[in-house]
């Protein structure tokens, strides 16, 4: 059920899980200021804070059109129910590779669930949930930071220095300590 929810009830938690798309970002601005936001945010239902686990470049327009309402949609009164509805929903392309690989890491988390378990809950192979969390596994901190900020894409990575990091040992000491993340 949708409903309206003042910007400053949301807890914004899961915002580094959400990838950050400076140009997108700048075309939402203007068609909020011209129509307002059409589609809800999205997130847990829970006091005092409701936790927003989808619509944070939509959350950041608002904010800077000085807005402090906007549409709300409740994926579950439960942490980890919410992100299970939304990695299910996610199969629109909402969430890219990298953020389902991110909830599914905190879904991991919050039900201690083995790979299959969590196949099992989202009508998935054993080997998608596993090439995911592979994913972020293989991925220093500093290369996370910079492709969620938006500062290097997720698909160069992905197809070209991630074989190289991987033919390297990207745990070796060298390749922890190189100038590049």
């Amino acid at each position: 059920m949708e409903r309206e929810i003042e910007l400053a009830a949301l807890d914004l938690r899961y915002e580094s899980y959400r990838m950050k798309n400076p140009a997108v970002e700048a075309r939402l601005l203007a068609a909020i200021a011209e129509r307002g936001i059409e589609e809800p945010l999205q997130g847990v239902d829970r006091a005092p804070l409701s936790i927003l686990l989808n619509g944070f470049k939509r959350y950041r327009c608002a904010v800077k059109l000085g807005m402090g309402l906007a549409p709300y949609a409740s994926l579950g009164a439960e942490e980890a129910g919410a992100i299970l509805n939304l990695l299910r929903v996610s199969n629109d392309h909402s969430l890219s590779i990298l953020e389902q690989t991110a909830f599914l890491d905190q879904l991991r988390k919050l039900e201690q669930s083995s790979v299959a378990e969590l196949a099992e809950q989202l009508s998935r192979s054993k080997s998608w949930v596993s090439m995911r969390l592979g994913l972020l596994a293989e991925m220093s901190p500093r290369v996370r930071e910079k492709i969620f900020s938006g500062a290097f894409r997720l698909y160069p990575y992905m197809y070209t220095l991630r074989q190289f990091m991987r033919m390297n040992g990207s745990t070796s000491r060298r390749s922890r300590s190189s100038s590049w993340p």
